[in-house]
């Protein structure tokens, strides 16, 4: 069984006076990439931004590979190895795509077992290379998807967080998005956050489910898929 590389141990966060997240427990194994899923509100992107320390946990632990960064900025969890594509996609519309992965660009953080290069983006998105010269505010809703990827491998991560990357994608481009993700399996560790059922089965190794905040089922894709009558009333899925 492959190692654990980032864990998320009793993690409790709150907005204000509102309790957000319940106890929370993930474990993702390197190499692996694990889904979490969940209602609107279930508090998967609160989860997301726990880990990345946008929201500061109020009590529990998290660590990156045996090392605790519950307490660290968002500056230095990034450097310390964890990439965020965040929801929504976020680029820097003003700079051209080639700025969008210069500005981004970071060495490896240690462990890391693949050095992400300009060219290796361009490699894996051929348009974005087209492109390269383009304003990110003038690319389609795709290719700024493409950008936001590609922008979150140039910080060279251990593990990529993705938070909704197929939103607002046509059928087409949410199946290229699923297959550069069955690519980058193969590179470093992901926690995806997907509300396109189908699409995060197909990519997911483990599964994450909440709901209101607290964890209602932990464990592989297969065993999800078996236990789908129980578990997908918490999805809104009949």
């Amino acid at each position: 069984m492959a190692n654990s590389l980032l864990q998320l141990e009793r993690v409790n966060a709150f907005y204000g006076d509102s309790h957000v997240l319940h106890d929370v427990n993930i474990d993702l194994r390197e190499g692996r990439l694990l889904a979490l899923l969940g209602r609107n509100g279930a508090g998967k992107t609160t989860c997301i931004s726990t880990i990345i320390g946008f929201l500061p946990s109020r009590s529990g632990r998290i660590t990156l590979d045996g090392q605790a960064i519950e307490t660290l900025p968002p500056e230095r969890i990034c450097r310390a190895g964890i990439g965020l594509v965040p929801q929504g996609r976020r680029v820097f519309a003003s700079l051209t795509v080639q700025e969008n992965l210069d500005v981004a660009s970071r060495p490896p953080a240690a462990g890391s077992a693949h050095h992400w290069l300009r060219d290796d983006v361009y490699n894996l998105f051929p348009r974005l290379k087209e492109r390269r010269g383009q304003l990110a505010g003038s690319l389609s809703g795709g290719e700024q998807q493409m950008l936001a990827i590609g922008r979150g491998l140039m910080t060279n991560p251990r593990v990529l967080l993705l938070d909704e990357p197929s939103e607002g994608l046509a059928p087409r481009i949410v199946r290229d998005v699923g297959d550069v993700l069955m690519t980058l399996k193969k590179k470093l560790s992901m926690v995806l956050v997907e509300q396109n059922l189908d699409l995060a089965l197909k990519v997911a190794d483990d599964v994450v489910l909440l709901n209101t905040g607290r964890v209602v089922f932990a464990g592989t894709r297969e065993v999800f898929q078996e236990r789908q009558v129980e578990l997908y009333r918490h999805l809104g899925v009949q």
